[in-house]
């Protein structure tokens, strides 16, 4: 895979206090910090295998991998201008335990045997396709606007991977939460717990972190959440810590 197929320039960024590389395109699709909230949001235990599902440039794997060196870590993207640069980003930091794959999800035959992993993480496309303007960048537009298989396809793919106790950990736009309840209920997912961030203190949360476990009965748990900014606008001290990496989202 060449990273020059489709993306004509890159910046070298870094996260986590410096301490994890990121090679992205200049513009169109570039990671926020979603993706390193979702990896502050991943409770493992010692030696399991995480899937990111729809990875982009990797920037959750390699988080992830910077605080859980222990996990084995594997990145799926569909793009492959994408997974070429999550590849050049494992190789500069040097993250032995995250391998990555350019393949589709929904394909057949499937990228992965069923059940391959304890725990699948995934930052996905908030928008349903015509509730948004798409962007003119094709990368950015895939990243970003669902496919016809939209949340519910997502959810079945996370349900087919996941081991029989595992765990599927997404963050998505808070309007979405009862489509993510729906999709999951429809899975078996029926354990919940939603985690919201709220952009400012006394704004409606914009994002929410959901966990899904298999369950026959539903199961709500909704935590304190976290506040992302100050009044002022500047990240508040709890997320400062997240962001360096100094401690998990929970």
């Amino acid at each position: 895979m060449s990273d020059a197929e489709g993306i004509r320039a890159t910046t070298e960024d870094r996260v986590l206090d410096g301490n994890v590389i990121l090679h992205q395109p200049v513009s169109g699709y570039r990671a926020a910090i979603d993706p390193i909230l979702l990896a502050a949001a991943v409770m493992a235990p010692p030696g399991a295998q995480v899937l990111d599902l729809g990875a982009g440039v990797g920037t959750a794997s390699l988080c992830l991998s910077h605080r859980r060196p222990d996990l084995k870590i594997a990145a799926l993207e569909l793009q492959p201008p994408l997974a070429a640069l999550a590849e050049r980003n494992v190789m500069e930091n040097r993250a032995a335990n995250v391998t990555v794959t350019c393949a589709d999800v929904f394909a057949q035959p499937p990228a992965f045997p069923s059940q391959s992993f304890d725990l699948v993480m995934s930052n996905p496309p908030y928008w349903r396709a015509g509730d948004t303007r798409p962007s003119p960048d094709d990368i950015k537009r895939l990243a970003t606007v669902e496919g016809p298989d939209g949340l519910p396809g997502w959810t079945r793919a996370a349900s087919r991977l996941l081991r029989p106790d595992g765990t599927f950990v997404l963050i998505h736009s808070a309007e979405r939460l009862p489509d993510i309840l729906s999709a999951g209920d429809i899975c078996g997912l029926r354990s919940v717990s939603v985690f919201p961030l709220w952009p400012k203190p006394g704004k409606s949360a914009k994002r929410v972190i959901v966990t899904l476990r298999r369950s026959l009965k539903a199961d709500l748990e909704l935590l304190p959440g976290l506040v992302l900014h100050r009044n002022g606008g500047h990240y508040g001290e709890a997320t400062e810590r997240i962001l360096r990496g100094d401690c998990p989202l929970f």
